[in-house]
């Protein structure tokens, strides 16, 4: 095997076993493995970023093949040279200076300009998706002849009633200007149990999710823990309970009163 691979198979069961670790109690495994997958996401995420982004879209449209600016530097992405985009390269150095206490204050002109774009192309794509849409979706023909009565999924004249019904008891769920008796109260319960399942539906695919990330990481050690890595999982979960007991005995958890 190469050096490389069991060299990686060890970081990756001893970063896993730190996370791990937690369970024990907060120790310096876990802060390592914490501080170690921030700062490689931080990494990752600016270099991804740079060259899908910032390098093609941005200094390509400024320093194009036929731009003014070729003698200096070419960035061949197949775009046109573009004049406005030097505004969004002031802004983002704007935005750099935020480390220097001299000019951090021309930082917020950046900030604020970003923030601002965003907010505004936020609020029309959900208006759009979580809104519009939405209501469109919820706009179903009850009875339609072409529609079955009843179906497990899909259109049916039962599925529809389903939605209307539990839109409607969900909206009227959130009018507190009238006092939720009667019969009035009696629908908003019903909107309560439709959001009670939709919330539990949502959480159970959340949960979904990561106990298959769980299983992923089990796998991994598994696989570690056999001669072909030198049994790198056995050997670093042996290392971590020897430190993490000499150093709970250095230093106890204090009990709180």
């Amino acid at each position: 095997m190469l050096f490389s691979s069991l060299f990686g198979a060890w970081i990756a069961a001893f970063l896993t076993l730190g996370i791990f670790s937690y369970l024990f109690r907060d120790n310096p495994f876990y802060r390592i493995a914490e501080h170690v997958f921030v700062g490689v996401s931080a990494a990752y995420w600016a270099a991804t970023f740079y060259w899908t982004q910032i390098y093609p879209n941005l200094f390509g449209r400024l320093f194009p093949i036929d731009g003014p600016f070729n003698n200096f530097w070419v960035v061949d992405k197949g775009h046109e040279f573009s004049i406005i985009y030097i505004l969004p390269l002031i802004l983002g150095i704007m935005m750099l200076l935020s480390v220097s206490k001299q000019f951090n204050w021309m930082a917020r002109w950046g900030i604020a300009y970003t923030v601002g774009i965003a907010a505004g192309l936020k609020a029309f794509g959900y208006l759009k998706s979580n809104v519009i849409e939405q209501v469109a979706s919820s706009a179903l023909p009850i009875f339609d002849g072409n529609t079955p009565w009843f179906a497990i999924s899909g259109n049916s004249i039962f599925n529809n009633l389903v939605i209307i019904i539990g839109t409607v008891s969900a909206l009227l769920y959130f009018y507190f200007s009238k006092e939720q008796k009667g019969a009035f109260g009696k629908v908003t319960r019903l909107g309560i149990y439709f959001l009670m399942i939709s919330f539990g539906a949502s959480f159970g695919f959340a949960v979904m999710g990561r106990i298959s990330l769980l299983i992923g990481r089990f796998n991994d050690l598994i696989n570690f823990s056999t001669a072909d890595y030198n049994y790198a999982t056995i050997w670093i979960i042996i290392f971590i309970v020897i430190v993490l007991g000499f150093w709970s005995f250095k230093n106890p958890e204090k009990s709180e009163v």
